[in-house]
Protein backbone atom coordinates (compact mmCIF):
# COMPACT_ATOMS: atom_id res chain seq x y z
CA UNK A 1 0.00 0.00 0.00
CA UNK A 2 1.32 3.42 -1.00
CA UNK A 3 0.66 5.73 1.92
CA UNK A 4 2.54 9.00 1.39
CA UNK A 5 3.04 11.46 -1.45
CA UNK A 6 6.77 10.73 -1.40
CA UNK A 7 6.12 7.00 -1.84
CA UNK A 8 3.69 7.68 -4.69
CA UNK A 9 6.36 9.72 -6.49
CA UNK A 10 8.96 6.97 -5.99
CA UNK A 11 6.49 4.37 -7.15
CA UNK A 12 5.76 6.47 -10.24
CA UNK A 13 9.45 6.78 -11.07
CA UNK A 14 10.01 3.05 -10.64
CA UNK A 15 7.07 2.29 -12.90
CA UNK A 16 8.11 4.88 -15.45
CA UNK A 17 11.47 3.15 -15.83
CA UNK A 18 9.87 -0.24 -16.52
CA UNK A 19 6.61 0.56 -18.30
CA UNK A 20 6.52 0.93 -22.06
CA UNK A 21 3.21 2.61 -22.89
CA UNK A 22 1.57 2.55 -26.30
CA UNK A 23 -0.53 5.28 -27.86
CA UNK A 24 -3.57 3.64 -26.27
CA UNK A 25 -2.34 4.74 -22.83
CA UNK A 26 -2.93 8.40 -23.69
CA UNK A 27 -6.30 7.39 -25.10
CA UNK A 28 -7.08 5.91 -21.66
CA UNK A 29 -6.91 9.36 -20.07
CA UNK A 30 -8.65 11.17 -22.91
CA UNK A 31 -11.46 8.62 -22.81
CA UNK A 32 -11.86 9.08 -19.04
CA UNK A 33 -11.94 12.88 -19.42
CA UNK A 34 -14.53 12.91 -22.22
CA UNK A 35 -16.76 10.17 -20.75
CA UNK A 36 -16.91 12.05 -17.46
CA UNK A 37 -17.84 15.26 -19.30
CA UNK A 38 -20.74 13.37 -20.86
CA UNK A 39 -21.96 12.31 -17.41
CA UNK A 40 -22.03 15.87 -16.10
CA UNK A 41 -23.89 17.07 -19.19
CA UNK A 42 -26.52 14.39 -18.55
CA UNK A 43 -26.70 15.32 -14.87
CA UNK A 44 -27.42 18.87 -15.96
CA UNK A 45 -30.32 17.66 -18.11
CA UNK A 46 -28.58 17.84 -21.48
CA UNK A 47 -29.20 14.74 -23.62
CA UNK A 48 -28.22 16.35 -26.94
CA UNK A 49 -24.82 17.20 -28.35
CA UNK A 50 -23.11 15.26 -25.59
CA UNK A 51 -19.76 14.87 -27.35
CA UNK A 52 -17.97 15.36 -30.65
CA UNK A 53 -16.28 11.97 -30.21
CA UNK A 54 -17.79 9.78 -32.94
CA UNK A 55 -17.07 6.51 -31.11
CA UNK A 56 -18.65 7.68 -27.86
CA UNK A 57 -21.64 8.95 -29.83
CA UNK A 58 -22.24 5.65 -31.55
CA UNK A 59 -21.39 2.99 -28.97
CA UNK A 60 -22.35 2.27 -25.38
CA UNK A 61 -19.69 2.67 -22.68
CA UNK A 62 -20.05 2.57 -18.92
CA UNK A 63 -19.33 5.62 -16.82
CA UNK A 64 -15.86 6.44 -15.55
CA UNK A 65 -17.04 6.11 -11.95
CA UNK A 66 -18.64 2.69 -11.53
CA UNK A 67 -21.17 3.99 -9.00
CA UNK A 68 -22.52 6.44 -11.62
CA UNK A 69 -23.76 3.71 -13.94
CA UNK A 70 -27.52 3.25 -14.26
CA UNK A 71 -27.53 -0.25 -12.72
CA UNK A 72 -25.25 0.78 -9.84
CA UNK A 73 -27.43 3.81 -9.22
CA UNK A 74 -30.51 1.60 -9.03
CA UNK A 75 -28.69 -0.78 -6.67
CA UNK A 76 -27.71 2.05 -4.35
CA UNK A 77 -30.98 4.00 -4.31
CA UNK A 78 -33.67 1.36 -4.87
CA UNK A 79 -32.13 -1.83 -3.49
CA UNK A 80 -29.85 -0.78 -0.62
CA UNK A 81 -31.17 2.54 0.65
CA UNK A 82 -34.88 2.36 -0.24
CA UNK A 83 -35.95 1.27 3.24
CA UNK A 84 -34.81 0.29 6.72
CA UNK A 85 -33.48 -3.21 6.18
CA UNK A 86 -31.49 -5.22 8.67
CA UNK A 87 -28.07 -6.60 7.71
CA UNK A 88 -29.39 -9.97 6.61
CA UNK A 89 -32.02 -8.48 4.32
CA UNK A 90 -29.56 -5.93 2.96
CA UNK A 91 -27.12 -8.66 1.93
CA UNK A 92 -29.92 -10.80 0.50
CA UNK A 93 -31.24 -7.91 -1.59
CA UNK A 94 -27.77 -6.98 -2.88
CA UNK A 95 -26.95 -10.57 -3.87
CA UNK A 96 -30.32 -11.18 -5.50
CA UNK A 97 -30.09 -7.99 -7.53
CA UNK A 98 -26.45 -8.38 -8.54
CA UNK A 99 -26.55 -12.05 -9.49
CA UNK A 100 -28.97 -11.12 -12.28
CA UNK A 101 -27.71 -7.52 -12.52
CA UNK A 102 -30.82 -6.54 -14.44
CA UNK A 103 -33.25 -3.86 -13.25
CA UNK A 104 -36.14 -5.35 -15.21
CA UNK A 105 -35.73 -8.73 -13.48
CA UNK A 106 -35.78 -7.08 -10.06
CA UNK A 107 -38.92 -5.09 -10.89
CA UNK A 108 -40.78 -8.21 -12.00
CA UNK A 109 -39.81 -10.02 -8.79
CA UNK A 110 -41.08 -7.06 -6.76
CA UNK A 111 -44.30 -6.87 -8.77
CA UNK A 112 -45.04 -10.58 -8.43
CA UNK A 113 -43.75 -11.21 -4.90
CA UNK A 114 -44.02 -7.88 -3.09
CA UNK A 115 -41.25 -6.41 -0.95
CA UNK A 116 -38.09 -8.43 -1.33
CA UNK A 117 -36.62 -9.74 1.93
CA UNK A 118 -35.08 -12.95 3.13
CA UNK A 119 -37.79 -13.40 5.76
CA UNK A 120 -40.37 -13.91 3.00
CA UNK A 121 -38.00 -15.73 0.63
CA UNK A 122 -39.35 -18.89 -0.97
CA UNK A 123 -37.19 -20.75 -3.44
CA UNK A 124 -40.26 -22.19 -5.14
CA UNK A 125 -41.97 -18.82 -5.61
CA UNK A 126 -38.85 -17.04 -6.88
CA UNK A 127 -38.10 -19.95 -9.21
CA UNK A 128 -41.63 -19.86 -10.60
CA UNK A 129 -41.42 -16.16 -11.47
CA UNK A 130 -38.02 -16.46 -13.11
CA UNK A 131 -38.92 -19.64 -15.01
CA UNK A 132 -42.05 -17.94 -16.35
CA UNK A 133 -39.91 -15.09 -17.69
CA UNK A 134 -37.61 -17.56 -19.42
CA UNK A 135 -40.54 -19.42 -20.98
CA UNK A 136 -41.74 -16.06 -22.33
CA UNK A 137 -38.27 -15.58 -23.88
CA UNK A 138 -37.49 -12.71 -21.52
CA UNK A 139 -33.79 -12.41 -20.55
CA UNK A 140 -33.32 -12.47 -16.79
CA UNK A 141 -29.54 -11.90 -16.69
CA UNK A 142 -27.53 -8.88 -17.74
CA UNK A 143 -24.80 -9.37 -20.31
CA UNK A 144 -22.35 -7.38 -18.15
CA UNK A 145 -20.60 -10.51 -16.94
CA UNK A 146 -21.02 -14.24 -17.19
CA UNK A 147 -21.76 -16.37 -14.12
CA UNK A 148 -21.09 -20.07 -13.97
CA UNK A 149 -24.24 -22.11 -13.37
CA UNK A 150 -22.82 -24.13 -10.42
CA UNK A 151 -25.03 -27.03 -11.53
CA UNK A 152 -22.48 -29.59 -10.36
CA UNK A 153 -22.62 -28.13 -6.85
CA UNK A 154 -26.31 -27.28 -6.36
CA UNK A 155 -27.77 -29.87 -8.72
CA UNK A 156 -30.57 -27.82 -10.26
CA UNK A 157 -31.50 -27.94 -13.94
CA UNK A 158 -31.69 -24.22 -14.71
CA UNK A 159 -28.94 -21.69 -14.09
CA UNK A 160 -31.11 -19.32 -12.04
CA UNK A 161 -32.23 -22.18 -9.80
CA UNK A 162 -28.64 -22.89 -8.80
CA UNK A 163 -28.05 -19.20 -8.14
CA UNK A 164 -31.12 -18.97 -5.91
CA UNK A 165 -29.75 -21.95 -3.96
CA UNK A 166 -26.36 -20.23 -3.75
CA UNK A 167 -27.85 -17.01 -2.37
CA UNK A 168 -29.90 -18.99 0.15
CA UNK A 169 -26.74 -20.84 1.19
CA UNK A 170 -24.80 -17.60 1.68
CA UNK A 171 -27.52 -16.14 3.89
CA UNK A 172 -27.87 -19.34 5.91
CA UNK A 173 -24.11 -19.25 6.46
CA UNK A 174 -24.66 -15.84 8.11
CA UNK A 175 -22.18 -14.09 5.85
CA UNK A 176 -23.78 -10.78 6.87
CA UNK A 177 -22.40 -11.41 10.39
CA UNK A 178 -19.03 -12.64 9.14
CA UNK A 179 -18.61 -9.45 7.09
CA UNK A 180 -18.93 -7.43 10.29
CA UNK A 181 -15.96 -9.26 11.79
CA UNK A 182 -13.48 -8.69 8.96
CA UNK A 183 -11.31 -5.65 8.54
CA UNK A 184 -10.35 -5.51 4.85
CA UNK A 185 -11.89 -5.71 1.41
CA UNK A 186 -9.52 -8.56 0.56
CA UNK A 187 -10.93 -10.63 3.43
CA UNK A 188 -14.46 -9.95 2.19
CA UNK A 189 -13.41 -10.93 -1.31
CA UNK A 190 -11.90 -14.20 0.00
CA UNK A 191 -15.08 -14.93 1.94
CA UNK A 192 -17.28 -14.64 -1.16
CA UNK A 193 -14.81 -16.59 -3.26
CA UNK A 194 -15.55 -19.70 -1.20
CA UNK A 195 -18.95 -20.09 -2.87
CA UNK A 196 -19.39 -22.11 -6.03
CA UNK A 197 -20.28 -19.96 -9.08
CA UNK A 198 -18.46 -16.91 -7.68
CA UNK A 199 -15.14 -16.51 -9.45
CA UNK A 200 -12.34 -14.03 -8.81
CA UNK A 201 -13.73 -11.16 -10.87
CA UNK A 202 -17.31 -11.57 -9.64
CA UNK A 203 -16.15 -11.77 -6.01
CA UNK A 204 -14.41 -8.41 -6.46
CA UNK A 205 -17.50 -6.88 -8.05
CA UNK A 206 -19.77 -8.20 -5.31
CA UNK A 207 -17.64 -7.03 -2.40
CA UNK A 208 -17.58 -3.59 -4.03
CA UNK A 209 -21.39 -3.63 -4.26
CA UNK A 210 -21.72 -4.76 -0.66
CA UNK A 211 -19.38 -1.98 0.37
CA UNK A 212 -21.85 0.60 -0.98
CA UNK A 213 -24.05 -0.41 1.97
CA UNK A 214 -23.52 0.03 5.69
CA UNK A 215 -22.63 -3.65 6.07
CA UNK A 216 -18.96 -2.81 5.53
CA UNK A 217 -16.83 0.31 5.36
CA UNK A 218 -13.74 -0.71 3.43
CA UNK A 219 -11.48 1.76 1.68
CA UNK A 220 -11.85 1.16 -2.08
CA UNK A 221 -8.13 1.80 -2.38
CA UNK A 222 -7.33 -1.32 -0.33
CA UNK A 223 -7.67 -3.97 -2.98
CA UNK A 224 -8.26 -4.52 -6.70
CA UNK A 225 -8.69 -7.49 -9.02
CA UNK A 226 -8.26 -7.14 -12.77
CA UNK A 227 -11.06 -8.63 -14.81
CA UNK A 228 -10.76 -10.05 -18.35
CA UNK A 229 -11.71 -6.74 -19.98
CA UNK A 230 -9.23 -4.79 -17.90
CA UNK A 231 -6.48 -7.25 -18.79
CA UNK A 232 -7.24 -6.68 -22.47
CA UNK A 233 -7.10 -2.91 -21.91
CA UNK A 234 -3.81 -3.05 -20.01
CA UNK A 235 -2.27 -5.21 -22.70
CA UNK A 236 -3.27 -2.62 -25.30
CA UNK A 237 -2.04 0.33 -23.22
CA UNK A 238 1.47 -1.11 -22.69
CA UNK A 239 3.94 -2.90 -24.90
CA UNK A 240 5.71 -4.05 -21.73
CA UNK A 241 4.89 -3.84 -18.02
CA UNK A 242 8.16 -5.23 -16.72
CA UNK A 243 7.78 -7.30 -13.58
CA UNK A 244 4.51 -5.73 -12.50
CA UNK A 245 1.15 -7.48 -12.27
CA UNK A 246 -2.01 -6.12 -13.85
CA UNK A 247 -3.19 -5.13 -10.37
CA UNK A 248 0.07 -3.16 -9.91
CA UNK A 249 -0.69 -1.30 -13.13
CA UNK A 250 -4.21 -0.43 -11.99
CA UNK A 251 -2.80 0.92 -8.75
CA UNK A 252 -0.16 2.87 -10.66
CA UNK A 253 -2.69 4.71 -12.84
CA UNK A 254 -4.96 5.34 -9.84
CA UNK A 255 -2.15 6.77 -7.72
CA UNK A 256 -0.85 8.91 -10.57
CA UNK A 257 -4.09 10.13 -12.13
CA UNK A 258 -3.38 13.80 -11.41
CA UNK A 259 0.03 13.56 -13.07
CA UNK A 260 -1.33 12.04 -16.27
CA UNK A 261 -4.33 14.36 -16.58
CA UNK A 262 -1.96 17.32 -16.12
CA UNK A 263 0.53 15.83 -18.58
CA UNK A 264 -2.14 15.75 -21.28
CA UNK A 265 -3.64 19.11 -20.21
CA UNK A 266 -6.99 17.54 -19.41
CA UNK A 267 -9.24 19.27 -16.90
CA UNK A 268 -10.77 16.13 -15.42
CA UNK A 269 -13.91 16.66 -13.32
CA UNK A 270 -13.82 14.38 -10.30
CA UNK A 271 -17.00 13.08 -8.70
CA UNK A 272 -17.55 16.08 -6.43
CA UNK A 273 -14.01 15.85 -5.10
CA UNK A 274 -13.85 12.06 -4.99
CA UNK A 275 -10.93 10.94 -7.14
CA UNK A 276 -10.94 7.82 -9.26
CA UNK A 277 -10.65 4.71 -7.11
CA UNK A 278 -9.08 1.36 -7.97
CA UNK A 279 -12.43 -0.10 -9.06
CA UNK A 280 -12.95 2.86 -11.40
CA UNK A 281 -9.53 2.66 -13.04
CA UNK A 282 -9.95 -1.10 -13.44
CA UNK A 283 -13.22 -0.42 -15.20
CA UNK A 284 -11.73 2.27 -17.47
CA UNK A 285 -9.17 -0.24 -18.74
CA UNK A 286 -12.07 -2.51 -19.69
CA UNK A 287 -13.88 0.27 -21.55
CA UNK A 288 -10.73 1.47 -23.31
CA UNK A 289 -10.14 -2.09 -24.51
CA UNK A 290 -13.47 -1.78 -26.35
CA UNK A 291 -12.87 1.81 -27.47
CA UNK A 292 -9.49 0.86 -28.93
CA UNK A 293 -11.09 -1.78 -31.16
CA UNK A 294 -12.31 1.14 -33.29
CA UNK A 295 -9.84 3.90 -32.39
CA UNK A 296 -6.69 1.77 -32.58
CA UNK A 297 -7.52 -1.36 -34.62
CA UNK A 298 -3.81 -2.08 -35.06
CA UNK A 299 -3.82 -3.28 -31.42
CA UNK A 300 -6.56 -5.87 -31.99
CA UNK A 301 -5.33 -9.41 -31.47
CA UNK A 302 -5.63 -11.87 -34.39
CA UNK A 303 -8.25 -13.96 -32.60
CA UNK A 304 -9.59 -11.16 -30.41
CA UNK A 305 -12.71 -9.04 -30.65
CA UNK A 306 -12.68 -6.34 -33.32
CA UNK A 307 -16.18 -4.89 -32.93
CA UNK A 308 -18.18 -3.21 -30.16
CA UNK A 309 -21.50 -4.98 -29.77
CA UNK A 310 -23.70 -2.47 -28.01
CA UNK A 311 -24.77 0.75 -29.73
CA UNK A 312 -25.60 3.80 -27.64
CA UNK A 313 -29.31 4.43 -27.19
CA UNK A 314 -30.56 7.16 -24.89
CA UNK A 315 -32.80 5.74 -22.15
CA UNK A 316 -34.67 9.05 -21.92
CA UNK A 317 -35.10 8.41 -18.21
CA UNK A 318 -33.90 10.88 -15.63
CA UNK A 319 -31.66 9.54 -12.87
CA UNK A 320 -31.66 11.25 -9.49
CA UNK A 321 -28.03 10.55 -8.76
CA UNK A 322 -27.43 9.24 -5.27
CA UNK A 323 -24.22 7.82 -3.85
CA UNK A 324 -23.45 5.92 -0.62
CA UNK A 325 -24.11 8.45 2.15
CA UNK A 326 -20.78 7.62 3.80
CA UNK A 327 -19.04 9.21 0.78
CA UNK A 328 -20.51 12.52 1.92
CA UNK A 329 -21.04 13.95 -1.56
CA UNK A 330 -24.82 13.78 -2.07
CA UNK A 331 -25.32 17.32 -0.76
CA UNK A 332 -23.02 18.62 -3.53
CA UNK A 333 -25.18 17.29 -6.39
CA UNK A 334 -26.98 20.14 -8.15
Amino acid sequence: MIETKEKIVMFHLQKKNQLKPSIVFDTYWRFAHERQNILFKKMNGNENNLTSDLILNEYKFTNVYRASDRVSQYLISDVIYSGNYDDRDTLFRILLFKVFNKIETWKVLELELGEISYESFSYEKYDAVLTKLLLENQPIYSAAYIMASAKSFYGQIRKHQNHLKMIDNIIKDEVHLKLKDISSMKEGYDLLLQYSSIGTFLAYQLITDINYSELTDFDEMEFVKAGPGAIEGIDKCFYDVGTYSREDIIRYVTDNQDYHFDRLELDFKTLYGRKLQLIDCQNIFCEVAKYARIAHPEFNLPNGRIRIKQKYKSKNTHINYFYPPKWNINHLIQ
